[in-house]
């Protein structure tokens, strides 16, 4: 049996699937001063975001497992399960912890809908095909964070942030339901792999030792840990610094999101006229630019039209990098893609997790430390980027 053929509707339905991530973190971020209100602390929304990628880390690396021996639909069904139920405890939450502890399980269902759509794109694609389907998820993920944060806004002016969550359930519930009936399984039982706890342990070995595999996932991860910093700090510094209203905040936000779209739409054009190599080099470059820009601009005082304009430009590197890097982590995993992906995840939102809770700890209310660390994270992903090797797919390199 083989896997079916990519449709015009497949992209649409796993760019929804894939897009569980930005709809569980982007809708609340507007409520971050409102959370920590009612829970008397001012870092719980911090350490909720933590918890949520921490969440995200663990999980994915049981998801790959497990879609690798079951298949990519039982996996998915399950964590969305989890997540709905998870997204319902939030809602209901009556402390830090007890809100820290249900992000936390919602992010470990929500790991199936983050991970098995690329190990799926994998199952069904290669090389530059591969980066235009990933590009093609990723616009179709990228109307989330446009979308999220007015609806996280809307929510919060009818009531509570506490409807966030409800609405979080709901988008779980619908996404289990196009799993259900219209999502093909990708990966044919021939192909699905038979083994136990301790040949997985070693498979996640392997592949993290192979060179192409960590340099572009370590690229990767740098990259989301910058964005992550963003992601982390930006409410306190737009509403509390700044005294911008939470609507403001998710136009602004929204703006940032649209540029994302943007440079994801470009990223298969550029890739198909100068290989993935170069868009990794060129995204990365620009985005080391605008985070030590944004930086001069955060320590000598400087108002929010400069920062707001810099983090545009970062959007450049947020957009175009991690496509191009999951095609070059993957490359070589076509047997084991479900695990590769976990892997990839894992160490993503390892990143992703460390600088949310950086950011409770060093947050200051200004624009420094968020500046500081994502110019740290950008030099980091330079770094791993410049040791990576040359991927060949066919006579095309990339």
């Amino acid at each position: 049996m083989s896997p079916p053929a990519v449709t015009r509707r497949l992209p649409l339905l796993l760019g929804f699937l894939i897009a569980i991530g930005p709809v569980s973190v982007d809708m609340y971020l507007p409520a971050f001063p409102r959370i920590a209100a009612d829970f008397h602390n001012v870092a719980a929304p911090q350490y909720s975001l933590a918890a949520y990628f921490i969440g995200l880390a663990v999980g994915q690396m049981t998801q790959g497992a497990l879609s690798d021996r079951l298949g990519r639909r039982v996996p998915l069904l399950v964590g969305l399960a989890i997540y709905t139920l998870a997204s319902v405890g939030c809602a209901v939450a009556w402390s830090t912890a007890s809100f820290a502890l249900f992000r936390a399980l919602a992010a470990f269902g929500a790991s199936a809908g983050v991970v098995l759509p690329r190990a799926m794109v994998r199952d069904l694609a290669d090389g530059p095909a591969a980066a235009k389907l990933f590009s093609e998820l990723m616009m179709v993920m990228g109307v989330a964070p446009i979308a999220a944060p007015m609806l996280g806004t809307g929510l919060i002016a009818l009531g509570s942030w506490r409807l966030v969550f409800g609405i979080a359930a709901i988008y779980g519930a619908v996404a289990a339901a196009l799993v259900w009936y219209r999502l093909p399984e990708t990966l044919p039982p021939a192909r699905r792999t038979r083994i136990g706890l301790v040949p997985v342990i070693i498979r996640y070995a392997m592949i993290f030792r192979e060179h192409a595999f960590i340099t572009h996932a370590l690229t990767m991860t740098f990259v989301f840990a910058g964005l992550f910093c963003y992601l982390s700090a930006s409410p306190e510094i737009f509403i509390t610094h700044y005294h911008w209203s939470t609507a403001g905040y998710a136009l602004l936000f929204g703006a940032n999101a649209a540029a994302y779209i943007g440079y994801n739409l470009v990223s298969p054009h550029l890739v198909a006229r100068f290989g993935i190599g170069p868009v990794i080099t060129g995204g990365i470059g620009v985005l080391l630019a605008a985070s030590l820009a944004i930086t001069v601009v955060a320590f000598l005082g400087g108002g929010a039209l400069p920062v707001i304009l810099l983090l545009l430009v970062c959007e450049c590197g947020f957009g175009l990098v991690p496509p191009s890097a999951m095609v070059g982590a993957l490359s070589r995993h076509q047997a084991h893609a479900g695990s590769a992906a976990a892997l990839l995840g894992t160490l993503q939102y390892t990143g992703g997790g460390v600088a949310g809770i950086l950011m409770g700890i060093v947050a200051d209310g200004t624009a420094r430390p968020m500046a500081a660390a994502m110019l740290l994270c950008a030099g980091a992903a330079a770094l791993a980027a410049a040791r990576r090797p040359r991927i060949v797919f066919g006579p095309a390199e990339s």
